[in-house]
């Protein structure tokens, strides 16, 4: 039904708050960097608009510090649009501070705890071949 896809890891050494705050920034990362995934504003019955959401499913997966890693080096090589998230932005209070403390990681071996994937549905599906999805 859809061409791309979206893929959302965390690692599963976090805990549960920790896991939930990931995916969160991520998915606003993979709505920012893809408006058109945006689907149309809701509207209930009595008219009252509410805001919009992606347009299509996204998958949540998890996976350990190398999977995430590995699903990393796939989604650059496969030219994919890449949200990443490290552990020590959980160290920070703001976005400035989060830019900060991710230049300073080592770009072959980013510490991970999460990682927002999009684009072409089969590129998508190798960058996340072997990691289950979450639960």
């Amino acid at each position: 039904m859809f061409d791309t896809k979206v893929a959302i890891i965390v690692r599963d050494d976090l805990a549960v708050w920790q896991r939930l705050n990931v995916v969160a920034f991520l998915a606003t990362g993979v709505a920012s960097a893809a408006p058109d995934a945006m689907g149309e504003p809701y509207v209930d019955a009595k008219g009252r608009q509410y805001g919009n959401m992606l347009g299509q499913p996204v998958l949540v997966f998890e996976g350990d510090l190398a999977g995430l890693q590995k699903a990393h080096r796939a989604g650059l090589e496969r030219e994919l649009t890449l949200v990443p998230y490290v552990f020590a932005m959980f160290s920070t209070g703001h976005d400035a501070a989060n830019r900060e403390v991710f230049m300073a990681e080592d770009a072959e071996n980013l510490n991970l705890v999460g990682l927002a994937l999009r684009g072409p549905k089969k590129a998508v599906d190798k960058a996340v071949k072997g990691l289950s999805l979450h639960r």
